[in-house]
Formats: structure tokens, sequence, C-alpha cells
């Protein structure tokens, strides 16, 4: 058998976790960014063997034993390299090629092109930063990156003239093939020379798992820094880079090499939509940000993004927007999941408010709307359970088995059997609940029924969102206006509130008091009647939306009311768990102070408050 190439190593090493490969011999032991183990080589009792996945090593302290996935294989099961690559490929799926003389000289320009494509980014970063182009830099300081973020991500400028990039490189001996190969240079289908394919945007290096850029996107500078000449078309928002030797876009995300970083350290993997939501991200301290590029979730990159997580449970975020558009694309991601999961692997689902992305949230909002929005995702489990059930009509014992057959039907789509026992028994579970909750929930009051002919059996799409949360104010509107029976009973709670911070809703909240204290049979329709003709029309439109629907089925006008209310005073208890938080460290502080009754009597009551609140 002849040599195996380079290429070939470096996607086994890819599709590969040394970590996972050394775990199936040895018991390893977490210790920081590595893992650590005793020795297999040598007898020892204290661990002094080392595993780095980041660097794709192992070495041993004691007997000083290095190498890779490969030379531990080798040396493990006494193989020869070929071997030992062949076991290795069996585990990663995939079959030993014959190389050939002509995947020899292409190895040999692999390389070259890794230099190239790092000498065009160098030419980026240098274009950005040249006062000829005032336009680029200006856009991204509009939207808020400082240069610590620029550099990290290395973003640059694609001037306008089509040939400076290749005098550049041409400049450094590259052949214009070589340029061409990489996709940075187009040949002209005119008959004239060829020209660079990104021209006039703001470039989004891609690199891979080793930081090695290997492709690019490019955003054309907006309208209001770079207007369009008269008669011209509106180019595309962004571009990208074709596939590759180098790039494969099905199988890598934007920002591994920095996921991979902070993965290692801990924080979670969330996947976005863009370069500049990744960014965002990244600065407001969620490092372990990544996003597909320009496609749905493919299978290859969910499980590339478990191989990013080192722990155990490999769960990461999936964020996306909070509209329709968004959950069509969180459907498609479930379906994809499903097939794929196994025990301690799967994601937790995110939605944005509606008409936001992480870059507009954050530079609106500050860093702790994201870290709402991200604190408050589902698991997929709930996630599948929401989409069939939030909204519909379940009072039919054919619509309830429908149910069942489709949950039974998306339940079998997981190949794990014992993940399918446990998505199974918990689909059933929950609609055994849910009914059997109905059957005790049928005594709504009669101005209830009246008002809302359409109600259906209770099913909750999830719990509220953690308290502090952007969206809980909104939600606890939402219910209260589709629920107005609601706010006599809640009405204490509802003006104790402290939103005042948030002037529109406060003013919202107290023109719903204010209409309810005159009518105690007040229905939905004519509040939101009245709200609109004072003025909160908008207002309305943003609250009773698909948008905050999504986080909270309860709040929708066809939810059961006790559910409804049961989940209001679920939102509430968390609101004022800090202060209540607050209320117990005085307390303490003045027992220690004076060890009285009446200090121990307040120490218990609010015990008693923070229970009931948990």
């Amino acid at each position: 058998m002849s040599s195996i190439s380079p290429r070939f190593m470096q996607e086994l090493r890819d599709r590969l976790t040394l970590s996972e490969v050394v775990g199936r011999k040895v018991k390893l032991t977490r210790a920081g960014r590595e893992f650590k183990a005793c020795c297999p080589f040598h007898g020892e009792k204290s661990p002094s063997f080392y595993i780095n996945d980041d660097k794709q090593f192992y070495h041993c302290f004691g007997c000083g034993a290095h190498g890779d996935a490969v030379g531990f294989v080798m040396q493990h099961d006494n193989l020869s390299f070929i071997e030992a690559v062949e076991v290795l490929a069996a585990q990663a799926g995939l079959q030993v090629p014959q190389q050939s003389a002509q995947e020899v000289e292409a190895s040999k320009r692999e390389k070259s092109l890794y230099a190239l494509m790092d000498d065009a980014t160098r030419f980026f970063e240098m274009q950005l930063r040249d006062p000829r182009n005032p336009e680029a830099l200006r856009y991204l300081r509009e939207r808020g990156l400082p240069d610590d973020m620029i550099s990290a991500f290395r973003l640059g400028y694609a001037p306008a003239d089509g040939q400076t990039l290749r005098t550049y490189l041409a400049a450094r001996e590259y052949t214009e093939a070589q340029m061409i190969e990489a996709g940075v240079v187009r040949r002209s289908d005119k008959g004239r020379e060829p020209y660079s394919f990104f021209r006039d945007r703001v470039m989004f290096p891609v690199a891979d798992r080793r930081g090695r850029v290997v492709a690019f996107g490019g955003r054309v500078l907006p309208e209001h820094l770079r207007p369009l000449a008269p008669g011209a078309s509106k180019p595309p928002k962004y571009i990208n880079s074709s596939e590759t030797t180098l790039f494969h876009k099905g199988r890598m995300v934007y920002g591994e090499s920095h996921a991979r970083q902070a993965a290692a350290e801990g924080l979670p993997v969330v996947v976005v939509e863009g370069y500049l939501d990744v960014i965002a991200c990244f600065q407001a301290g969620w490092r372990g940000a990544v996003a597909p590029l320009g496609t749905a979730l493919t299978d290859e990159q969910i499980l590339n993004l478990w191989k990013i997580i080192p722990d155990e449970d490999k769960c990461p975020i999936l964020c996306f927007d909070g509209d329709a558009a968004g959950q069509r694309a969180a459907v498609r991601a479930a379906e994809n999941l499903l097939p794929l999961l196994k025990p301690h692997h799967s994601a937790r689902f995110a939605f944005l408010p509606a008409g936001q992305d992480p870059d507009s949230l954050v530079r609106g909002q500050g860093p702790k709307a994201l870290e709402d929005v991200l604190k408050a995702a589902i698991p997929l489990v709930d996630f599948v359970w929401g989409h069939y059930t939030a909204g519909k009509s379940f009072n039919t014992p054919e619509v309830r088995a429908g149910l069942e057959k489709i949950l039974e039907d998306e339940t079998g789509r997981i190949a794990d059997r014992a993940v399918q026992q446990y998505y199974r028994q918990m689909f059933r579970d929950r609609i055994y609940e849910t009914f059997s909750a109905s059957r005790k929930n049928r005594d709504f009051s009669n101005n209830y029924l009246k008002n809302n002919k359409k109600s259906v059996s209770p099913v909750n799409l999830r719990r509220p969102p953690a308290a502090g949360s952007a969206l809980a104010l909104p939600i606890l509107l939402a219910t209260m206006i589709n629920h107005p029976q609601m706010i006599a009973d809640v009405e204490e709670e509802l003006g104790g509130l402290d939103i005042a911070g948030l002037p529109r809703l406060d003013q919202l909240r107290q023109e719903i008091l204010q209409r309810a204290a005159g009518d105690q049979a007040l229905d939905a329709e004519a509040l939101v009647t009245h709200l609109k003709g004072a003025g909160y029309a908008e207002d309305l439109e943003a609250i009773l939306s698909e948008s905050i629907y999504i986080h909270a089925g309860f709040a929708r006008p066809s939810a059961d009311y006790s559910l409804a209310m049961k989940g209001w005073r679920e939102i509430v208890s968390r609101l004022r768990q800090p202060a209540v938080d607050r209320e117990v460290q005085a307390a303490r502080q003045a027992l220690a102070q004076d060890f009285s009754e009446d200090n121990q009597n307040r120490i218990r009551a609010l015990r008693d408050v923070q229970e009931n609140n948990s």
C-alpha cells in the first residue's frame, strides 16, 4: 500500500476526538481543559498521562510517551502505522484511500493554499485600516465592534478594485491557478483578466477547527455608506466562498476555533444565524457562539458541535428568531436532530423576541437581555411537544389519538433505542397528565366559556422564563389581557410589581387596572378594544403575538384558565424572588444583632415565602 495522503490524515483527525479514542482503552478524568489517566504504557498509581484535545496529542510525564491518535493506537495495540490508520478510519466511518502521484502533488498544493488564505486575510486586514477605505471601518464601528473584536475575528475589507488582491498575491509568488483554487479569484466569462471574487465588502474570514482561514464571507456596505450608482441593481447582502479543497460548507461552522477554546473552559456552545451574531455573543461573554454558513444545520455540523463540547453532557443551545421564520427553522433543526440523538447528546432551543437577532438585542438592550433569552432555553423534548400541541384543540378522542400517533412517529425516528424509549414514555406521560387535567378543570367560569367559544384542553408549551427575563412582563400582560377574569384575583400582585424602568408597560398596566375596576364582567375582546382606543394598538400587536406565546403557551387566549393562572403566578414568584432574598439577608443580619422572638418569626415567615416561590 502506498503512503497515506496528508489530506486524508487531516480529515481523520477532524472526525475523531483524541480523548474519545484514548477513552476506549483507558479510564479518563477531566483535569481543567485536559484529561488525565494512569499511563497505559508503564505501571503507575498516580495519573501522569494527559490528553489535550485542542492540540490533539497525549503526553506522559512519567515515561515520556507522546503522540497523537495514530501513535496511541500503534503503541497501545502494537499495530503498524497503516493498521492503526485503518482502525481509526473504521471508527470515523472513512475508507482508507490509495494515494496516487496526483494526490501527493495535491497535498503539496494544499499546504500552499493555507498560506495563500492567510496572506489574503492579512491583505483584507490592512485594507480595513487604510485611510482610503474609511467607510468599512466606520460600518464596523456603527455595529459596536471595538478593535479587540475586529482583531480577534480578523475582520477586513476587500477593495472595489478587482485586481488589487490578485497583484498582492502574485507579488508573493502565488500562481493564478492557486488563487482560483482557493476561491479568492475567479476567471472572467468575458475573456478578460481574472478578478477578485470579493469586491467592496467587509470581510469575515472563516477558520477551521485549528484556526486556519479556509474561506470568507463578504458583506456589502449599507447604502448610507455606499450609495448605489444610478441604475445599478442592489447586490446581495452577503456572498460566501464556494466549496474548495480546504472548505466544506456543510461540515464547518463559523467561529469554531473560538468555540472550542470556550467549551474547553466550560462555557456553553450557542448556535446563532450569522457572522455578526457570533461576534455579538462573543462580545457579550458567550464565547462559544458559532453559526452555520448560510444553510440550516446539517447532520455533520450537529455531530461536530457535540465533539466541540468536552463535557459528558453535550447539549448546545440553538438560538432562533421568535417569529414564524424562526419557528420554521427550529422545526427543521429538530427534525435533523431526532435521528442523531444518543445518551448525553441533544440540544436546547432558545427564541429571541420578534424582530431581534443577537447582534441587535445586545446593541439595543445589553448583554443581560441575551443572557435572559439563552438561560430560558428549553430541551428538545419540550420543543417537540410544544410544536405539536401549542394553541391546538384536543377536545375529541380522534384528535387526541392523532396527537399520540404523531408523537409516536416522531419518536420512532430516534435511532438510539434507549433514548427512543425514554422519549416515548415521556410523551405518553404528558398526554396522560394533560388530558387527565382537562377532565378536572372543566368547571370554568361562565364568563370565560361565553367569551372563549374555541377554548381548548390545557396544553402548556413550556415553563415560564427565568426571573428577570425581558419577556416576563409582556407575558404577564398578555396572560391577563387574554384572561381578564383573573385580574380581580391578581390585582394586588400586579400593582406591586416594580416596573418603573419600563414606563410604557407601566402605563399599560395602569390602564388595564383602571378599566377592570369599572367592569367586573370584562371580557378579553372588550378589554382589547378599550386598550386600542386608548392608544396601545402597537403595544398589543407586540404583546399578543406568537413571539410571546412561543415562550409561554399558557398566555394564549385558547389556554385553560387554571393553567394561565398557574403560569402567571409562577412568573410573579420568580420576579419577586430577588427582593425576597434581600429581605432574608436583612432579616438574618437583624437576628444576628438582636436574637429576639420577633426577628426569629420574621426569618420563619420569609423562609415560608421562599419555599412557596421555589
